[in-house]
C-alpha cells in the first residue's frame, strides 16, 4: 500500500499568476496572469517566491531568526475559487480578482482545500506534481492592494480569509502548469497526530 493515497479530488486550474516584483513600501499586491507556468525544482523562474532557498519570515519565528537562509517551501501558493469567492462575499465583492491575492494558482473543484493535509500532492496531468507545506496565512498585503482597488472593502479581508487562504506549496516533480489542465489530490496515509 502506497504511503501518499490518490483522491477522486480534482482540482481544475483556473487561473496562474505571478507577482515579478517583491511588495514594495506601499504594500500592493502586483499579480499578473499568465497561460501556462513551467516550474523547475527553484519554482517559476523569476517569481517573486521561486528559489531553492529564502529568507525566513514572520511565520517561522519559532525556528529561525527572520530573515535566516532556510529551504524553500513556500514556492507556489494555491487558493481555492470557492473559498475566495466566499472571502469576496463577506467583503462585499461581486468577485474576488485573482491578481490582489499573489496567489500562483486558483483552483476550483477541491473542497475544504485550506485544510488539505501538509505533505500532499497536487499532481498535473502533465506529471508537474507539488507537496503542499502549509495552510497560508491571510496577509496585510492583500487587503490594502484589495482596498487601494476598491475602497472600504479590503480592511476586513484578515478576518474573511482565515482558514480560508490556502495553502503553499514546492515543487516536486518538474513540468508546466496550463489553464482548465486538471490536478489530483493525493493524500498521506497516516492518522492525525494524538500526544500523550
Amino acid at each position: 500500500m502506497p504511503a501518499l493515497v490518490p483522491t477522486d479530488h480534482y482540482g481544475t486550474i483556473i487561473w496562474l499568476g505571478r507577482v515579478m516584483q517583491p511588495v514594495g513600501p506601499d504594500l500592493l499586491i502586483h499579480g499578473e496572469p499568465l497561460a501556462e507556468m513551467p516550474l523547475t525544482f527553484a519554482g517559476f523562474a523569476g517569481e517573486v517566491h521561486a528559489g531553492l532557498t529564502r529568507p525566513s519570515c514572520s511565520r517561522v519565528t519559532a525556528q529561525h531568526r527572520k530573515g535566516t537562509e532556510i529551504r524553500n517551501t513556500r514556492q507556489v501558493s494555491l487558493v481555492s475559487a470557492e473559498e475566495m469567492a466566499e472571502v469576496a462575499a463577506k467583503l462585499g465583492l461581486e468577485a474576488m480578482d485573482y491578481a490582489w491575492l499573489g496567489a500562483g494558482v486558483v483552483l476550483s473543484g477541491i473542497p475544504d482545500f485550506t485544510h488539505v493535509p501538509p505533505s500532499s500532492r497536487l499532481q498535473a496531468e502533465s506529471g508537474a506534481t507539488l507537496v503542499v507545506d502549509m495552510e497560508n496565512r491571510p496577509c496585510v498585503e492583500v487587503a490594502k492592494t484589495i482596498e487601494t482597488a476598491r475602497p472600504s472593502h479590503g480592511k476586513a479581508f484578515k478576518a474573511a480569509a482565515t482558514e480560508k487562504r490556502g495553502v503553499t506549496a514546492w515543487v516536486e516533480r518538474q513540468g508546466t502548469l496550463r489553464l482548465g489542465e486538471k490536478m489530483r489530490l493525493h493524500v498521506p496515509e497516516q492518522r492525525a497526530w494524538a500526544p500523550g
